[in-house]
Parts: C-alpha cells; sequence; structure tokens
C-alpha cells in the first residue's frame, strides 16, 4: 500500500507492506487524519517515553488522530463493525500479552498516513451517520484541551490566560467554553491563530509583541472584580517559557503544563515555591476525556472544524510536518489518505 513512511529519521511517500489484522482487529481504510505536533516530537525526538517505540530500521506509518471504514476483521471479531462502518478510537492497541502500543508511534501499530491501518475492536467506537469525517479526526487533539481544563476545575468566575493559540490552545479555550468560564484571555505571537481563537470564544486576544498578556490579565481581573487565583494554561512547549510563567505569574497561581516539553530548560524551584505555584505536567488525555469529546462532537456540542486550515493528500504530508516543526502554518492540518 502507499503511505507516508517514516524511516532512518526521515520521511518519504512511497510502497510498503499492508498491514494484517491480528486477533480481535480492524482493518480500516483512513477516511481523514490529522497531523500533531506530536509527530515531530516522535521523530526528533526517538524512544522520549516507554510507550512510543522507535526503530530506524522499520517502516513506522505516523497518524494517530483519524477515522476510517471498516474494510476488514481479524480472528475472533465480533459483528458489531461491519464492513462499511466508520469508526474511530483513542490511538491505543491493546493486544493479548503485550503493553499497550500507540497507534502511529510505533512500527507495530500503524498509523492512518497510509491506505490501511489497524485498530483494537475493544477501542473502537462507531461514528454516527452525517458527523462529518474531518471533526472526527480532531477529536484527539480537543481532548487534550478537556483533560487539563477538567483536571484544573476552573469554574465560572474565575480567569484564565491561556499561552498559546495552537492546536492544543484551541481545545483548551473551546472546553473553557463549554463551561461558562468567562472571559477568557488568550496570548499568542501570531494574529492569525489568535484570529482561530476567537472563532472558539476567546474573548481578549493578546500578542505579546504589543502587550504583556500578564498585564492585561490583571487588568481583567481588575476590571471584573474578580477574587480568585490565577489559572494559566501553557500550550506552547517552547524553551524558557516556563520560568517565564514561574516569574511572571501571581502569588498561589496554578499552572497546567500542555505544551510538548523536550527541551525546555529548567525553572528556579525555588521562585516557584516562594510564590506557592501549582504546576502540572502531562498525563491526558484519559478515555473519560476523549471519548467525552467525541460525544461532543457526534452530538453537535462541540465543532472543531473552523482550527482546520488547510486540508492535503499523502504526497504534501512530510513538507506539511516540518512546517509544524518550524512552528508555522495553521492550528490543524488534515490529511485525507485515500482520495475520494
Amino acid at each position: 500500500m502507499r503511505a507516508v513512511v517514516l524511516r532512518g529519521g526521515k520521511l518519504e511517500v512511497r510502497e510498503t507492506d499492508e498491514p494484517v489484522p491480528g486477533p480481535g482487529e480492524l482493518l480500516i481504510k483512513p477516511l481523514s487524519a490529522a497531523i500533531c505536533a506530536s509527530d515531530v516530537h516522535y521523530m526528533d525526538h526517538p524512544n522520549s517515553a516507554d510507550r512510543f517505540k522507535w526503530d530506524a530500521d522499520r517502516d513506522t506509518i505516523m497518524g494517530h488522530e483519524f477515522i476510517g471504514e471498516v474494510v476488514g476483521h481479524g480472528p475472533d471479531c465480533s459483528e458489531d463493525f461491519p464492513v462499511g462502518t466508520r469508526v474511530t478510537s483513542l490511538p491505543i492497541m491493546i493486544r493479548h500479552g503485550e503493553e499497550p502500543l500507540v497507534i502511529g508511534h510505533n512500527p507495530d501499530a500503524p498509523g492512518a498516513f497510509g491506505g490501511l491501518m489497524l485498530v483494537s475492536e475493544m477501542m473502537a467506537r462507531k461514528v454516527p451517520d452525517g458527523v462529518p469525517n474531518d471533526s472526527v479526526a480532531l477529536v484527539d487533539a480537543f481532548a487534550v484541551g478537556e483533560f487539563y481544563v477538567r483536571c484544573s476545575g476552573i469554574k465560572p468566575g474565575e480567569l484564565p490566560l491561556v499561552i498559546g493559540a495552537g492546536a492544543i490552545g484551541l481545545s483548551t479555550v473551546a472546553a473553557l467554553k463549554a463551561r461558562g468560564v468567562s472571559p477568557i484571555v488568550v496570548s499568542d505571537y501570531s494574529d492569525d491563530r489568535l484570529a482561530y481563537a476567537e472563532k472558539f470564544g476567546a474573548d481578549i486576544l493578546v500578542n505579546p509583541s504589543s502587550r504583556d498578556p500578564y498585564e492585561v490579565w490583571r487588568e481583567t481581573h481588575r476590571a471584573n472584580d474578580f477574587h480568585t487565583t490565577q489559572v494559566i494554561f501553557e500550550c506552547v512547549g517552547r524553551n524558557g517559557l516556563l520560568q517565564n510563567i514561574v516569574d511572571s505569574c501571581e502569588f498561589m497561581a496554578r499552572a497546567y503544563v500542555a505544551g510538548g516539553w523536550y527541551d525546555a530548560g529548567t525553572i528556579d524551584c525555588t521562585a516557584a515555591t516562594h510564590k506557592g505555584m501549582t504546576i502540572q505536567f502531562g498525563g491526558g488525555p484519559l478515555p473519560q476525556d476523549w471519548y467525552g469529546t467525541l460525544d461532543a462532537v457526534a452530538d453537535g456540542r462541540l465543532d472543531p472544524s473552523p482550527s482546520i486550515g488547510r486540508i492535503i493528500g499523502l504526497d504534501q504530508v512530510p513538507d506539511a510536518i516540518d512546517q509544524v516543526r518550524r512552528g508555522q502554518g495553521p492550528p490543524r492540518v488534515v490529511v485525507h489518505p485515500n482520495p475520494s
């Protein structure tokens, strides 16, 4: 089959072996997939976590945000997902006697940037008729923001500062808006990305090249007569940014670190201690966030499609991933692996 193949640290579009479904696995034809910053992290920081397996001598097909059509079944599958059913899944493969595999981040769990892929039947969910493929492909990213906002326990009457208006920043704004939190302050150096944030419900947009977002937060806090502690959602993951948060935040601030941190430097723990900060790193999304976000998209309570800035085919994926590596391009790039 034709796929975007990672081998030896490089991407190329070429023929590779078709996956064969094992016991309890569905063979699906990807209909829509999304490029994620974690694709870049997987390539640039191989084996950074036990669950992300990277083998330079084997073909790996990335793409962990997807929807597909069932085209075959492995042994021991039920009749719950007939051929032609549209399905999606939390990007985890479950195989008897093995540790769970992350789809698209393991050569033994091929992802959606190809003609065919595998999904564990126990993890799969049917997608109702009428729900757009591209919206379902964005569930994984929007589940990330849902996880961090849920963990923060933020409620109306508290004032959030969202740093970064990329895919995760937008998902955070959407999750805040769904909880009735307002106003929402969003900071990003890109005016284009700030415009995307406004589509999802951001109230106050700040470009740090023009204004200090922390000062804007303070002004907004005073203007609304809030008496709650500062809640910060870090959605960038750039070296030095977390220390900037420690230096700039309010006393007793709560910071939720959603950015992809692989070369982020260090923080002054003493300064964070003196401010009484709470800092939470990683950990999600959990299944309740992922499948809850899927339900919200299916029910029409969440429309992630305004984050899509570009739709491409397989041939454009290597360049698009490189653009993400440079921090360029729209928040979400969607891939149609199998042109209709």
